[in-house]
């Protein structure tokens, strides 16, 4: 006897077999997942050297920028206290002239202690040449003297005074040095 329950039970039956069977076909297998996943892999660990490498130029740029604008001011300021340092090299000049002249410089004086302590706190400090070797770094020659009783290359006379500011020379000291015959 024909039911149509049964028959469409049976219908039922077919489309979930029909169901099932399609989702083993579209299931991938386990060789397709491991695939994936190394391929996954491969990326993430493409992604991640990528974002190391983005994450050291910018800290290699953000070095390299602090670096220019220290580097900048620096110039700037050096360049400042050259200048600076000649009106300081003037008044001393002016004083020594009042004091040859008899004048009071009590006034250029007190300047000019100020001045020092100015450049002391900024730890510009003078180069102190007379008697010692010559260094290329810190002096100039510009004159040379012959003395035997001397060791080569010693500094007889400053001529003008040098700087240094934080382990740079500012401004060498002009010297003039000894040779032996």
């Amino acid at each position: 006897m024909y039911n149509s329950d049964d028959n469409e039970q049976n219908i039922s039956d077919v489309d979930q077999s029909d169901k099932e069977y399609a989702e083993l076909d579209t299931k991938p297998t386990i060789e397709e997942l491991t695939l994936k996943l190394e391929e996954s892999q491969k990326l993430f660990a493409i992604s991640e050297d990528k974002l190391k490498r983005s994450i050291a130029d910018f800290l290699n740029l953000e070095k390299k920028t602090r670096n220019d604008i220290e580097n900048g001011i620096n110039d700037k300021l050096d360049k400042f206290l050259l200048k600076f340092l000649t009106i300081y090299d003037d008044l001393r000049r002016a004083k020594d002239i009042l004091i040859k002249e008899n004048i009071n410089a009590q006034g250029l004086d007190s300047i000019l202690k100020n001045i020092d302590s100015l450049l002391t706190e900024y730890n510009i400090s003078p180069i102190n040449a007379l008697g010692e070797i010559f260094d290329p770094n810190l002096h100039e020659a510009i004159s040379v003297i012959v003395d035997e009783s001397l060791d080569e290359n010693t500094i007889t006379k400053e001529i003008r005074k040098g700087y240094i500011s934080h382990k740079r020379t500012l401004r060498p000291t002009l010297v003039e040095i000894s040779k032996k015959q």
